[in-house]
């Protein structure tokens, strides 16, 4: 790399979501509160699925990544942040705040791709159940979640080395919460019509591909559903999948707001609190959603407190809830 890209820049200021005292106090409980359920969501069923054999399905499988993706995106900013909010002066250093950016994009590229991967994973279960062990061999899904990891971080390498390839050699306030790759290259002193087009041009590609994936797995998933003859059995279902796109919903809809619509059609604070949903809300809402509802992780962790807590938990009931929705578990 030229000397002459370096920055001149040794760290960034993050000015917060605020510069009122009394609020940043309340923000820093609030972004502790439901920072500390995320880590104990995530990880907790991570450890869950892995020591719970009746759970070693490709779904789960899917699903125990997707809660680590969701550890790790949430874990790349809300640190700094929870420090920041107690912090007259806050600052994060130029090498930080490279690292930071590089994790973030990564993580949010293969959170994109892998509600993707899950929603075909449940379209092939719900839909070919009988082909569902051939069509989601082991093997494949390994292939699977490596190629996300691969491109996720390949994603997250090069737009931050096009970032910070840039000269910065004026403010280095950052006017959001963390370090936004969009609000850096506004603050650069080089052209970056390059960076800009990258910007647009990767998010939308990874964002209409894995959205395309997911709409038309739901598609015929709600299909599948309308065909179930009992009327509360396809209530629950469609309870279920109504809790799945609302989710996914926040998650997209934070991501086209603040990556690719014209920056003219919104405010920057609408940014910031936008954001606050898919850095904060989302990956605390993603493990009660997709793992929490469903009857058999309810029941592996009845089993796991059993027997850590002696506590009695019946068999019978358990068969029979499972029972009741044997139907709909995939879903």
């Amino acid at each position: 790399m030229p000397k002459s890209n370096y920055s001149t820049v040794s760290d960034f200021i993050p000015l917060g979501l605020t510069d009122n005292p009394e609020l940043q106090a309340i923000f820093f409980g609030v972004f502790l509160v439901i920072y500390l359920a995320s880590v104990v969501g995530n990880l907790g069923l991570i450890v869950l699925i892995q020591v719970s054999p009746q759970l070693h399905i490709p779904m789960y499988f899917f699903l125990s990544h997707l809660d680590f993706v969701d550890f790790s995106f949430t874990s790349s900013v809300n640190p700094n942040t929870l420090v920041n909010f107690l912090c007259d002066f806050k600052s994060i250093t130029f090498y930080s705040c490279t690292l930071q950016v590089c994790c973030f994009i990564t993580f949010v590229v293969c959170e994109q791709y892998l509600l993707s991967i899950v929603a075909y994973d449940r379209y092939v279960a719900i839909c070919s159940p009988l082909l569902y062990v051939i069509l989601m061999p082991k093997k494949l899904c390994n292939g699977i979640i490596t190629s996300t990891y691969v491109y996720g971080f390949s994603v997250g390498l090069v737009q931050t080395v096009a970032t910070f390839q840039l000269s910065f050699c004026g403010s280095n306030m950052v006017n959001h919460f963390y370090c936004d790759d969009v609000l850096l290259v506004a603050l650069a002193c080089s052209d970056t019509q390059v960076k800009e087009l990258m910007l647009l041009v990767i998010a939308g590609f990874n964002t209409l591909c894995s959205l395309l994936v997911m709409i038309i797995s739901y598609v015929f998933i709600l299909l599948a559903i309308l065909r179930i003859h009992s009327a509360e059995g396809r209530q629950k279902a469609f309870s279920t999948c109504a809790s799945h796109l609302t989710s996914i919903t926040i998650f997209y809809g934070t991501i086209i707001l603040m990556y690719l619509l014209p920056k003219s059609s919104h405010s920057l604070n609408t940014d910031k609190f936008a954001s606050v949903f898919y850095v904060v809300v989302v990956p605390t809402l993603n493990p009660l959603i997709y793992s929490l509802r469903n009857q058999e992780v309810k029941s592996a962790l009845k089993r796991i407190t059993e027997k850590l807590f002696g506590c009695q938990v019946t068999e019978k009931s358990l068969d029979r809830e499972a029972s009741e929705d044997k139907e709909l578990w995939l879903i």
